[in-house]
């Protein structure tokens, strides 16, 4: 008998402890997964944030401090007559962002109008990282916004900027519109976003300092001429506009010993020699000079990472160099952190993520067993975590500068090296470049 020559091939069997190969996830699905990980955590955050924490009893209430000041604006009383030896919150907005925030006051009541004041400067939280998302090169429809919204209603800075119903939210949201208008050229609007802003915060006004190196002269003269165009406008309208140079700027340049993290605030609670204290905030103005100079040299060859960089670390030396640094400040840090996407970024020093947490996260140091420690660390926590940022950003850079000049040290290859070393493409990126920084060739 012929055997058949087509017998049934038997299936080849696996080897034991080989794993079978299990398909991965490309970087677009991976992205769209995680979108649909965090939105439901992003929308349950913002919901909590917004809905429920404001609610609960609080000490502190920034809006109705300015609701009733806008009033007596409103009414032709005197705004700068409250007593400013109390520690409970004060009007502290100069006549011109009184004139710009009046419109609160049409408003239908405190309440309602607090629950409006608190929903806008979450919405404008959620808009500032949606912006931040699209500059950086990434999608609406991936994950990183939601991430991003996430991670940050989980943070101490938007938490009491909602508790204590501050505007820190549309603050942000300014801060972000300036740089992408500045990176654009869009100078009249950039010029009276940051304009705007230093109206009601003249602590943006060092900002400056980047359309005035980019030579975007608009944009200078707008953030300089918004606030003395509405302090003109407010002055007639006010009454006894005087006292706000009589009364509240005497004050403001006080060193208050409460609800204080710059270097003055904590030396002052703390009761440590003047001396030390000065010593400290130059060390600090050091690291922050070296830190924006050195910089400098990526202004052209990565703007965005240049301009979110040298922001955030001009305004964490305000914070802690200044008279008055609130750790609800950190939130208009953020743009720093989306650097941490790029090729290049200071983000990439764990140092840096150190001081991030300390003045951002909202964990309470406090301790029942370890009272005094505790209250130390949780004083001083804000403190730390901006001067951690600033010595990471300055050393950070100061090793870019170190590995540029090592580089440019190097001999020339020789010719028979050119000759054997591949042509560059006319379309690859220079050093320092990313494909994905958020801005078309059209606007370099």
């Amino acid at each position: 008998m012929v055997r058949s020559s087509s017998r049934a091939t038997k299936a080849p069997t696996q080897s034991p402890g080989v794993a079978k190969t299990t398909p991965q996830l490309s970087g677009r699905q991976a992205s769209t997964v995680l979108a649909l990980v965090m939105w439901p955590l992003a929308a349950m955050s913002f919901i909590h944030k917004v809905l429920l924490v404001p609610q609960n009893k609080h000490e502190t209430d920034d809006f109705t401090t300015v609701w009733e000041a806008l009033h007596r604006f409103r009414a032709g009383i005197p705004v700068y007559s409250e007593n400013y030896n109390t520690v409970d919150p004060h009007y502290l907005y100069s006549p011109g962002g009184t004139l710009l925030l009046s419109p609160l006051t049409a408003l239908p009541g405190p309440g309602l109008g607090r629950l409006f004041y608190i929903a806008v400067n979450g919405g404008a939280i959620v808009a500032a990282l949606a912006v931040l998302t699209v500059m950086f090169g990434h999608r609406l429809r991936g994950g990183v916004w939601p991430t991003a919204i996430f991670a940050l209603f989980g943070t101490e800075a938007v938490y009491n900027t909602l508790l204590f119903s501050n505007n820190n939210g549309i603050l942000l949201l300014f801060l972000v519109g300036f740089i992408h208008l500045l990176l654009h050229r869009r100078d009249i609007l950039a010029g009276i976003l940051i304009g705007l802003a230093i109206t009601i915060k003249p602590q943006f006004a060092p900002l400056l300092f980047l359309p005035l190196v980019r030579k975007q002269w608009a944009v200078f003269a707008g953030g300089l001429g918004v606030p003395v165009l509405f302090n003109l406008a407010a002055w007639p309208l006010m009454t006894q506009p005087q006292e706000y140079v009589t009364e509240l700027v005497p004050y403001l340049g006080q060193v208050r010993d409460y609800a204080n993290s710059s270097i003055q605030g904590v030396g002052a609670y703390f009761g440590i020699p003047g001396p030390l204290i000065l010593l400290l905030r130059v060390i600090a103005m050091l690291f922050v000079a070296v830190a924006v100079l050195l910089l400098l040299r990526y202004r052209e060859r990565d703007e965005l990472m240049w301009a979110t960089t040298t922001s955030s670390i001009l305004l964490a030396g305000v914070f802690l160099i200044s008279n008055l640094g609130q750790m609800y400040y950190s939130m208009l840090l953020v743009p720093l952190l989306f650097t941490v996407t790029r090729s290049r970024s200071v983000m990439h020093n764990p140092v840096a993520w150190l001081g991030i947490y300390w003045c951002m996260s909202s964990d309470v140091w406090f301790s029942d067993r370890w009272e005094w420690p505790g209250r130390i660390v949780e004083f001083c926590r804000g403190t730390v975590g901006w001067a951690l940022l600033i010595i990471a950003v300055g050393t950070t850079a100061a090793v870019w500068w170190m590995q540029d000049r090592r580089t440019a040290r190097r001999p020339a290859p020789s010719s028979d090296d050119d000759r054997s070393s591949p042509t560059r493409s006319p379309t690859s990126t220079k050093e320092g470049d990313s494909t994905h920084d958020g801005l078309s060739q059209s606007h370099r």
